[in-house]
């Protein structure tokens, strides 16, 4: 179980890697906000599971890794700032996205999870190659 709120995103995000989602919306609090600022928000543990189960379906592979992670607070309030490789294969090549996310913590439970990303990065991983 974690204590930190450092401890908490790492566990978040390894359940996503496992496609755990159920899990991971377990973390999150009914009034959560995922939001991929380059693609849009959505909201509440049911929403992160419909957005992420879309996106997991297209994946053979995941490999998402915390590259640098710093924190304030605890788990009654705390903020998680990081920088991650989100790697994905898709159409059965890898390819990195480099993400820079933002986690709030509330009471023992995800709020806010805001990830920074190049949005043309992420429609070419998911565009079928040409033959």
């Amino acid at each position: 179980m974690a204590s930190t709120p450092e401890e908490f995103v790492q566990s978040f995000i390894a359940a996503l890697v496992m496609r755990d989602l159920d899990g991971a919306a377990a973390m999150v609090s009914e009034d959560f906000e995922y939001d991929n600022v380059p693609m849009g928000k959505t909201f509440g543990p049911q929403g992160l599971k419909d957005t992420l189960n879309g996106f997991f379906g297209m994946c053979t592979g995941i490999d998402w890794q915390i590259l640098r992670q710093t924190s304030s607070g605890d788990l009654t309030h705390g903020i998680v700032l990081n920088e991650r490789d989100d790697r994905v294969e898709i159409h059965g090549r890898w390819t990195t996205l480099p993400v820079a996310g933002v986690f709030e913590i509330k009471n023992g439970k995800l709020t806010l999870w805001r990830d920074y990303f190049d949005k043309q990065t992420i429609i070419d991983v998911m565009t079928p190659p040409t033959a």
